[in-house]
């Protein structure tokens, strides 16, 4: 992201060979991991995918279950779908190949919940563990539900964060071709020749934990969660609003106790496509008003695609380290101005910039909208 290089080639994966020239996010290879067979059989892609990242926040937070309370670990994953690498393999081998019988993992493997319990079981996390499935905001929701738990006093320390393994299965990638979402060529947030949406995968995870948690052990703390925004369009299933975005956002800053001015960075949504582009600037003119056109704003899914679950959990990551580095991420692939999406969008190139406080767009389809504020500790 520092480097603004778009990861969007195309995809190779023997899986989409029904579908030609389309473009996407593999992870090519994935990081050694001493994870056995006995468990692999037992976990779909998207849920490995959960574990690794999971494992390396752990890690790199410092923190393991053997040296606290399990019982006061817990974790929420945020999921878009499901399974599919598993429903699509059965369907192959059942209708397709002649095979008897399924797996005897397909279910647990298939369950929007599975890679919140593979975490679980993974790290020994006995606190509060659940999944979260709100399309494109889940990863988001399920950070604002870890909070909570924190807040809540039921868990000292959450892992949160989403992960997806869309890009696979033939017949989610056949199900946004239908929708003519699916841009042929790269993702081009904010920029007047945009044609649509790329489908990535991922997995983001972050720890999160009490002040008081964090001091005691004296813990590296990246930046805090200051504000949670969140609301629901009630208006249609996949055709965006520009009011409630908006509310999420205010929502936000009055939860963190912020003006509009106090936002140096806005990571936006920002999918690529014609209409969520043009109405999520709208909504944050009128949330910023003229301070909108000095606020850096950027679309990272322009370099790792649109990773549905994982999508705001690698938003969230984009945003924790510009507070800590200093940089904006760009938004990549970017050529012409739109006249709609007017706003300083960090075309092309990262700039060093202050940055105190970022805000984190999520907006799903079906209108269900959360917004997260990171502030500078």
């Amino acid at each position: 992201m520092r480097e603004g290089r778009s990861a969007i080639r195309p995809m190779v994966t023997s899986a989409l060979h029904e579908m030609k020239g389309t473009v996407g996010t593999e992870i090519k290879e994935l990081p050694e991991h001493d994870i056995g067979r006995n468990q692999l059989v037992s976990m779909d892609r998207h849920s490995l995918l959960a574990v690794l990242a999971a494992r390396e926040a752990m890690q790199h937070a410092g923190l393991s279950c053997d040296k606290g309370n399990p019982y006061r670990f817990g974790a929420t994953v945020g999921v878009c779908g499901w399974g599919w690498g598993t429903v699509e393999e059965t369907y192959r081998d059942l209708l397709l190949g002649g095979a008897k019988r399924a797996g005897i993992y397909t279910a647990p493997r298939g369950l929007p919940s599975a890679a919140a319990s593979q975490v679980s079981m993974s790290l020994g996390l006995r606190g509060p563990v659940f999944a979260i499935a709100s399309a494109c905001a889940s990863a988001n929701h399920a950070i604002a539900s870890a909070a909570d738990q924190i807040k809540l006093g039921r868990a000292d320390v959450m892992l949160a964060g989403g992960a997806e393994a869309h890009c696979f299965p033939c017949l989610q990638m056949k199900a946004w071709e239908a929708m003519r979402a699916l841009a042929p060529d790269t993702c081009r947030p904010f920029s007047a020749d945009r044609k649509g949406v790329v489908i990535g995968e991922g997995a983001g995870m972050a720890v999160l934990e009490s002040y008081e948690h964090a001091a005691v052990r004296g813990a590296t703390i990246l930046a805090e969660i200051a504000g949670i925004g969140l609301s629901g369009d009630a208006f249609h299933i996949v055709a965006p609003s520009v009011e409630r975005p908006e509310a999420a956002i205010r929502a936000c800053l009055a939860d963190a106790g912020l003006n509009a001015e106090d936002v140096d960075y806005l990571n936006a949504h920002g999918t690529g496509t014609k209409a969520n582009d043009q109405t999520e600037t709208a909504a944050i003119k009128r949330v910023f008003g003229d301070y909108a056109y000095s606020m850096s704003v950027s679309s990272t899914k322009s370099m790792y695609a649109h990773c549905l679950g994982a999508a705001s959990a690698l938003e969230m990551i984009a945003s924790v380290m510009a507070i800590q580095e200093g940089i904006v991420p760009p938004t990549a692939n970017y050529r012409e101005p739109d006249p709609d999406c007017d706003l300083d969008v960090t075309p092309n190139v990262a700039r060093e910039r202050k940055v105190r406080v970022a805000l984190s767009n999520a907006f799903a389809m079906g209108g269900m909208n959360a917004v997260l504020a990171f502030k500078q500790v």
